[in-house]
């Protein structure tokens, strides 16, 4: 711990600044729509467009050093697919008559294979561990510019349309009988999570910013007695897995991504076991 903070004051080390900034802002996102997420069920939804986005990535960079247009890059890339898969999949679960779980399936693995293939045909050597598994240690400063534009994003929207998202969340029916455009606020919700999984792979990358952005949330779910609350403690558990692991990874000379995971999976399993006994208790004592 103390090498870590060591690390953070070093003048000539600034990625550590970075990530911890970068960690500490994609918190906030993680929490919002992360508990959306959580309300809503749709984590499987997230995690389909989380690893179209590899898609994305391959094809930036294979037009990038590939085409040798420069400005565009895997962001870019990364940006439009998760819309586009977004769309696919907000269309097929209002109004598509095919089975959503193999449009799920479907969009889920071509869009890694796509991704990979991209790659394999772009020159030069390009490492997708990178991309898969993140490396919160290469952030600069420009993404952390991205990320506090997706912060205001995030809040603005949620902030204009609460009640519509909490009306989508919990009774959808009843919603659209009131007048609510459901499908429409449900387009938004997954451009919402698409966007906010996009701009934070660099942190935990593609694989397991799905349980980032799901297990805060459902620890937060086990305590809070509103959403906002639900919200209000993701993000700041979010923000303690974060710091608590890129400190762990430093000390233990561990991949940050990781890290991150396994101390937010080892706090949601304990916080399951513990809040069943106590139920379990307290019936008994009943």
């Amino acid at each position: 711990m103390v090498d870590f903070f060591t690390a953070l004051t070093d003048p000539n080390l600034p990625f550590f600044r970075y990530a911890l900034v970068t960690g500490l802002l994609s918190a906030i996102p993680f929490g919002i729509i992360g508990t959306f997420v959580v309300v809503r069920r749709i984590s499987y939804i997230a995690g389909a467009i989380s690893h179209c986005i590899l898609g994305g990535i391959g094809a930036g960079l294979y037009i990038q050093y590939g085409l040798g247009i420069s400005w565009f890059g895997p962001l870019h890339g990364a940006i439009i697919v998760a819309l586009l898969a977004a769309v696919i999949l907000a269309m097929v679960s209002q109004f598509g008559n095919e089975r959503e779980d193999s449009v799920i399936g479907a969009l889920w693995a071509a869009g890694m294979a796509a991704g990979l293939l991209f790659i394999a045909k772009t020159p030069g050597y390009i490492d997708p561990m990178s991309y898969l598994f993140g490396n919160i240690l290469l952030i600069t400063r420009n993404d952390i510019y991205y990320v506090i534009g997706l912060d205001i994003l995030v809040l603005s929207v949620v902030g204009i349309f609460y009640n519509k998202f909490l009306a989508l969340c919990f009774d959808e029916e009843f919603a659209g009988l009131r007048g609510i455009k459901t499908h429409w606020f449900y387009l938004l919700l997954l451009c919402l999570t698409a966007l906010t999984i996009v701009l934070l792979v660099r942190v935990v990358g593609i694989v397991m910013v799905i349980a980032l952005l799901t297990l805060p949330a459902a620890i937060a779910g086990q305590f809070a007695a509103t959403i906002r609350q639900m919200m209000v403690c993701a993000t700041l558990l979010c923000s303690f897995f974060i710091g608590t692991g890129l400190s762990a990874s430093y000390s233990l000379d561990l991949p940050s991504g990781p890290v991150i995971i396994i101390i937010a999976a080892i706090f949601y399993l304990l916080t399951v076991v513990s809040t069943k006994g106590v139920k379990n208790l307290i019936r008994k004592a009943g």
